[in-house]
């Protein structure tokens, strides 16, 4: 049996910020999810398509969260 790469998940969202230099979006419920990956080059390139179908529009922006580390620090687990 072949080992599996470790799975780092990662998500893509995206949705109207209130700055462009900044990533607090204006309505947290009208955010775009657009997925959760199992790595990070999945990720980019769901987030560079994305982005790019956004890009006349400053006030859009997409983020991608690197959530497997989240997920590794028990400082970020309630």
């Amino acid at each position: 049996m072949t080992a599996q790469p470790k799975q780092l998940l990662h998500m893509v969202f995206g949705g109207q910020v209130k700055d462009p230099q900044g990533v607090e979006f204006e309505d947290l419920n009208a955010l775009d999810f657009v997925g959760i990956y199992p790595n990070k080059a999945e990720a980019m390139a769901a987030w560079r398509n994305k982005s790019q179908a956004q890009v006349d529009n400053a006030y859009t922006k997409y983020v991608m969260v690197h959530m497997h580390k989240l997920l590794d620090d028990p400082e970020h687990q309630d």
